[in-house]
């Protein structure tokens, strides 16, 4: 009796110590997967006739009281609850997506705030946070959004609304307001990619209807990005806002650029180039800074600058992607532009050449298989072989990958071509240069050695009792 007694007590705690962190688990579970709670009662729907069985009508009254039946939300999380009434939503869903599709006349103003009033109840929503700090975005599998056979209708539904040829911005904008845009980029940040791409669509129509909007818009991707940067390092929608950003919102900015578009390429667009999670939006990323270069020629030098001073130090395959970014800002530079930053830029190649990482040697070589790139080398070869003659000639003799070599001997056969003269005279004075390394290299070694000579003979002299002189 006695030692029950006493274990008591601990397997009390134990086991308290265990239902906490099992309540935790799940209490997580419940809001990674669904907004929706468990209702204490199943939820029953009145089931509606479909509009193509009732009069042309009768049809607008019947589609505002679907509108209104979509706005129940269900528990996906239990897969067995209200399966029908699911099922009901599911199809009435798909229904008003044909109607707002095919049909005419039934945007009326009445119809507009039922509309953004379901898609609101359906989408708008606390995002859960990440089942892991750990998590990495290309090695794990994201969380799905357990509505999705719902929440998908719903964002084909809005998008097929805002496509609609009756669609009335001056009307609409009473309801898509600057509110409804916050929550729908907040909503970026979902770990579903079906979802961001959805919202992708939805934002590049808003953003391309509501003139009003557009500022607004700028302003809180900026916002997110800044926040992102310097702040959080997490949002999973980085990569979808830069798509808009270069598939509508950069290409629409009028001539001359205004300052502040200047300063979002300069102060946000860049510094995006130092996150850790950078090979995930890097391709839509570089397609925004050509599309600002091809705006505006001007601003090559302070971007080239940006990226120089962002140049990773200790990541390889950061290295790689800021070499192919170059190669597409190199595409579309002017050769006035170029002149400005050779030099820099070139300090900079020489020192990927000389990488022991092949990968990166191997892509600053292939600028020279680029006729445009080779171009604009040739017609500044003065300047540019100079820089960069020492480290392939050095390479070429002691890089332990036969394929650099290989590339490296086209590279300095191509410099040959241009520019004989300059070659030669490099030529001879990087070997006299070198020359000059092995005489100082064998000076240092010969006082060495006698210096070694020295405290040796010292060493014996000490041994023997004489002290030296």
């Amino acid at each position: 009796m006695s030692s029950a007694a006493t274990t008591a007590p601990s397997v009390d705690k134990v086991d308290g110590f265990s239902r906490k962190s099992v309540r935790k688990a799940r209490q997580r579970r419940a809001q990674s997967s669904s907004q929706f709670r468990s209702q204490d009662k199943p939820i029953e729907l009145v089931q509606l006739p479909l509009l193509k069985d009732v009069s042309a009508q009768e049809q607008p009254e019947l589609f505002l009281k679907k509108l209104q039946q979509c706005c129940f939300l269900f528990d996906f999380m239990d897969t067995l609850s209200d399966l029908k009434m699911k099922e009901y939503k599911r199809s009435t869903l798909n229904e008003l997506v044909d109607y707002v599709t095919l049909s005419r006349g039934y945007l009326t103003e009445q119809t507009y705030p039922e509309v953004v009033k379901m898609v609101s109840c359906n989408i708008f929503r606390t995002l859960p946070p990440s089942d892991s700090n750990e998590f990495d975005p290309e090695e794990d599998e994201p969380t799905l959004e357990a509505s999705w056979p719902h929440l998908q209708l719903v964002y084909e539904f809005f998008i097929r609304f805002l496509e609609s040829q009756e669609f009335q911005p001056s009307v609409a904008k009473k309801y898509i307001d600057q509110k409804f845009v916050l929550q729908l980029l907040e909503l970026f940040d979902s770990e579903d990619p079906r979802e961001r791409d959805c919202l992708k669509t939805v934002l590049h129509r808003i953003y391309g209807k509501f003139l009003g909007l557009r500022a607004f818009i700028r302003k809180q991707i900026n916002n997110i990005f800044l926040c992102f940067v310097y702040e959080t390092e997490h949002f999973n929608g980085v990569a979808e806002l830069l798509e808009i950003l270069g598939s509508s919102i950069i290409n629409g900015f009028a001539l001359p650029l205004k300052a502040e578009h200047k300063q979002f390429l300069v102060k946000v667009l860049l510094p995006l180039h130092t996150v850790r999670s950078l090979s995930l939006f890097h391709a839509q990323l570089a397609y925004c800074i050509v599309q600002f270069l091809e705006k505006d020629p001007t601003l090559t030098e302070p971007v080239i600058r940006g990226l120089l001073k962002f140049w990773p130090k200790t990541c390889s395959q950061k290295e790689v992607m800021f070499l192919g970014e170059l190669e597409e800002i190199l595409d579309v530079i002017e050769p006035t532009q170029f002149v400005k930053i050779q030099e820099l830029l070139f300090k900079q190649i020489a020192r990927c050449v000389s990488s022991p990482h092949f990968q990166v040697a191997e892509r600053a070589l292939y600028y020279w298989n680029n006729e445009y790139i080779m171009s604009l080398i040739e017609e500044n070869s003065s300047v540019i072989l100079p820089i960069m003659f020492a480290s392939l000639y050095r390479i070429s003799k002691e890089h332990w990958n036969p394929a650099i070599s290989a590339l490296i001997y086209n590279v300095l056969k191509a410099f040959m071509e241009m520019n004989s003269a300059l070659f030669d005279e490099l030529a001879a004075s990087y070997k006299s240069d070198r020359q000059r390394e092995r005489k100082k290299d064998k000076e240092r070694e010969d006082l060495w050695r006698k210096l070694e000579d020295l405290e040796l003979r010292r060493g014996v002299q000490n041994s023997d009792g004489v002290i030296p002189t």
